[in-house]
């Protein structure tokens, strides 16, 4: 059996979360615990950190399933987390080592910084030999030692700072940004009310990352970070861009300064250097904000649930089948999948970082961060910068922005982006209002960099959109239109139904030559069912959207016995239906890629029975809602109030167009800045080249990448539309393994990538 070990005993598995305290952490323990359970292993919760594996006892506590229940939707770590300074010598390694010893353990989870799991490596390099002392000084006999000579180890990033390198983000850095963008949209509009300047101080002592994708996010003006600090003379360089921004219209200003910005010698810049600075260079006093502790606390966002417990999932799955020859790893997410890299390659990378930064290399420093990094510092330059000049040149190409198909937040960040970004090529930028429909009617208006300036951070969409796809007998129309308006290409920001008008008008060119001009689709779609791209521009903030509801749920129905079936947006691509449940702790999910009949409704209904004879007070149920034809939500919900028993009630609802509403989550206003910048730079090229090719730009496994529109049907089932394939189902495995206590699940190992 995989959690024996072989003295024929089960395996005994450690996990704890060290330093500092991230959202998302109890997701993990969540995860680490149920799947070792499920493995026929025993896990431990080391309290307290490694300050609880020093003192041992009833600080190593063993954990059932009901242990970590309830805890996804909460802050910070359940377990405890505390910086140690005994375990950094050699006899708090011994006192360490002997307790883990004395309760059977040789397996291990570390959750935390660099720092932690530098020390959790350390610990395991010096296993053996801290095994041989305790032998030899009588603390643990030869029999207590047998059989754990070895000390497998793996280790999941927790740290908001998104501070280690080869992996996308660290558990709790999503959240983090969640709670800075609340700040800096709230803050904006009492700046913008009193014309006023704010300097906000955020966290990121060694690292840049949360400043530098916040003043994107937002639309900060300045923005300082360690990795890249300002060359001499700042201070006036500073107080020039501020008054270029209100000059250009803006009300407010914002700066950004990470806790541990530096000049180009070294030299701190601290928040309050930056108000005096500013004071100095214009004679008035900025306001000084600095947001602290809170960007650590609060609910987790849905992304710091699902990952960390698809982390979670693979890090016990790991653990448990190292053998004698296996080399400690962490387990983290790279291109929204899980992926494993040894521990202490990660920490030597990231510790380069700092290096670079005390050497004064910033270029290396930039570098060492990694491709999207240094990308984004030219991204938020871009963004952040008037045009010097209003003046275009007579023969600049005017590109032309619409939406089609449904809603999705975060669609006025790509059309803010992609104004500001190809105003900086050089390009006319026009808007086109009410999608096509609005293009045959001139509904056509010059857009300037000022004209989008609160564009990005407003849910809906400024410039409207429309589902139908022109019919046939309108691309005269059209056609017209786009000769009319001297529209040299078009970037079209939208869901399956931009995809589609904009193939079907392509195969026209022979009719109409107007059509002959490159067209560029940009994924935004809270369905996420888009050719080319693995995540459309709003799935992130439906998701979120789905939770908050979700959790509102789940309290309303925990105070009585009561299973909730709950449709979740997304037709026949269940991404959302599957990620809320993850996210939301459902125990059963019915997506329209896995088809399910009677039987199984039965099967399930039985498990609910069994479940709620033990004790269960809550059922949460997510459904797809396209999924199972005639087996929709209210048949799902029939069936189990029928068969019930009066065991529980049942209750159903649709989560409904509060998935499309709100404002663009932070992942969504990034991701949708960087789509846009693929597709402008490729517009640059095709005009370059005096080509005039179709294009899908999207979010794929190895970064941005554009493909031949015309190839769409490859890539997609027209029947349900939506990819052929898709990244995220392999997921679907985990919802049985971690929110449903029946034990004949079978574990089975996630698909990883070595980095």
């Amino acid at each position: 059996m995989m959690g024996q070990s072989a003295q024929g005993q089960p395996k005994r598995l450690g996990v704890l979360t060290s330093g500092g305290d991230a959202q998302g952490m109890n997701a993990a323990v969540r995860a680490v615990v149920r799947t070792a359970l499920k493995m026929g292993a025993q896990p431990y919760a080391i309290l307290e950190g490694w300050q609880g594996a020093v003192t041992g006892g009833e600080m190593i506590k063993p954990m059932g399933w009901s242990d970590v229940s309830s805890v996804l939707n909460k802050g910070g770590t359940v377990i405890g987390t505390a910086r140690c300074k005994e375990f950094r010598e050699r006899s708090g390694l011994r006192k360490a080592a002997k307790n883990l010893v004395l309760k059977g353990i040789d397996r291990l989870i570390s959750i935390g910084g660099d720092g932690s799991l530098a020390g959790t490596n350390e610990f395991q390099e010096e296993w053996p030999s801290l095994l041989e002392e305790l032998v030899q000084a009588g603390e643990l006999t030869p029999e207590q030692v047998a059989g754990h000579e070895k000390l497998r180890v793996a280790g999941l990033v927790g740290s908001i700072d998104n501070d280690l390198v080869g992996f996308d983000m660290t558990i709790g850095t999503d959240s983090a940004l969640q709670r800075i963008l609340v700040a800096l949209d709230e803050l904006s509009s009492t700046a913008a009310s009193h014309r006023r300047t704010f300097v906000v101080e955020v966290m990121g002592r060694h690292c840049g990352y949360l400043p530098l994708m916040s003043a994107v996010a937002r639309g900060c003006d300045y923005v300082f970070i360690p990795e890249a600090p300002p060359e001499e003379g700042w201070q006036k360089t500073l107080a020039d861009k501020l008054a270029a921004g209100r000059k250009a219209g803006r009300r407010e200003s914002i700066v950004l300064v990470a806790e541990g910005a530096i000049d180009h010698e070294g030299n701190p810049i601290t928040a309050n250097d930056v108000c005096d600075a500013l004071e100095q260079e214009t004679g008035q006093r900025p306001h000084l904000t600095i947001l602290g502790h809170v960007q650590r606390g609060g609910t987790p966002s849905a992304y710091d649930r699902w990952m960390p417990t698809a982390l979670g999932y693979a890090a016990a799955y790991e653990v448990l089948h190292q053998d004698q020859n296996s080399q400690p790893v962490i387990i983290g997410a790279r291109n929204n999948r899980v992926a494993r890299l040894p521990l202490m390659k990660a920490v030597g990378d990231t510790r380069a970082v700092a290096k670079f930064t005390k050497a004064k290399e910033y270029d290396k420093a930039v570098q060492a961060r990694g491709r999207s990094f240094s990308e984004m510092l030219a991204i938020n330059e871009v963004m952040s910068t008037p045009p010097q000049e209003d003046q275009l040149p007579a023969d600049a190409r005017r590109v032309a922005i619409m939406h089609v198909g449904g809603l999705a937040p975060g669609m006025n960040s790509a059309a803010r982006a992609a104004v500001r970004q190809g105003i900086d090529c050089g390009f006319e930028m026009l808007g086109i209002y009410g999608s096509f429909d609005g293009l045959m009617s001139g509904k056509v208006k010059h857009l300037a960099w000022e004209d989008v300036e609160g564009w990005g951070f407003d849910g809906g969409a400024e410039l409207g959109t429309l589902r139908p796809i022109p019919k046939v007998e309108e691309y005269y129309a059209i056609g017209r239109a786009l000769e009319e308006h001297r529209i040299d290409a078009l970037v079209v920001i939208g869901g399956y139904n931009a995809y589609l008008s904009i193939n079907q008008m392509r195969q026209e060119t022979s009719r109409y030559p107007a059509f002959n001009i490159p067209m560029i689709c940009v994924p935004a779609s809270i369905d996420n069912n888009l050719p080319g791209s693995e995540l459309s521009i709003g799935a992130d903030s439906a998701l979120n959207n789905a939770v908050w509801a979700l959790d509102r749920i789940r309290e309303s129905a925990a105070a009585s016995r009561r299973c909730f079936v709950a449709d979740a947006m997304g037709r026949h691509c269940g991404y959302l239906s599957l990620m809320s449940g993850i996210a939301a702790g459902a125990e059963l999910v019915y997506l329209d890629e896995f088809p399910y009949n009677l039987q199984n409704l039965a099967n399930d209904v039985k498990m609910m029975r069994d479940s709620f004879r033990e004790g269960r007070r809550l059922c949460l149920v997510l459904h797809n809602e396209e999924a199972g034809g005639r087996y929709d939500r209210e048949f799902i919900a029939s069936v189990f109030a029928q068969e019930s028993e009066g065991l529980f009630d049942v209750r159903h609802s649709a989560l409904g167009h509060l998935q499309q509403g709100g404002e663009p989550s932070p992942f969504d206003r990034i991701l949708a800045t960087r789509l846009v910048r693929v597709a402008i730079q490729e517009l640059s090229k095709q005009f370059a080249q005096n080509r005039s090719e179709p294009l899908g730009v999207g979010l794929a496994a190895n970064g941005i990448e554009t493909f031949p529109l015309l190839q769409m049907q490859e890539k997609v089932d027209p029947q349900v539309r939506r990819p052929v394939n898709q990244w995220w189902l392999p997921l679907a495995d985990i919802i049985s393994v971690v929110s449903r206590d029946e034990w004949d699940i079978e574990v089975r190992e996630l698909p990883i990538t070595d980095l």
